[in-house]
């Protein structure tokens, strides 16, 4: 079953972050612009371009404080299986 065209791994982590800020931004912005204007004309322009605001500062921000939540998250969390058991593979 052919995928057609995908990108390389490489890129995973910049893609995940390109989605989850992008999707997490709409939703927030909207939330937010629906708050402060409520349901009026012109709602979705004023919310796309919160969204647009709100996603060129968030997609950086992921990108660079992704890697200190891992750590983060690391410290908190029981290494897996494999990795408690060493490098033996045992």
């Amino acid at each position: 079953m052919s995928h057609g065209r995908r990108l390389p791994s490489r890129l995973a982590p910049v893609l995940f972050g390109a989605l989850l800020s992008g999707l997490m931004s709409l939703v927030v912005s909207g939330v937010s612009t629906l708050r402060a204007l409520g349901p009026i004309d012109g709602f979705v322009s004023g919310w796309m371009t919160a969204w647009g605001m709100s996603w060129a500062i968030a997609f950086p921000a992921v990108l660079v404080i992704a890697p200190l939540v891992r750590k983060i998250v690391a410290r908190l969390t029981e290494p897996p299986a494999s990795a408690a058991r060493g490098s033996s593979g045992a």
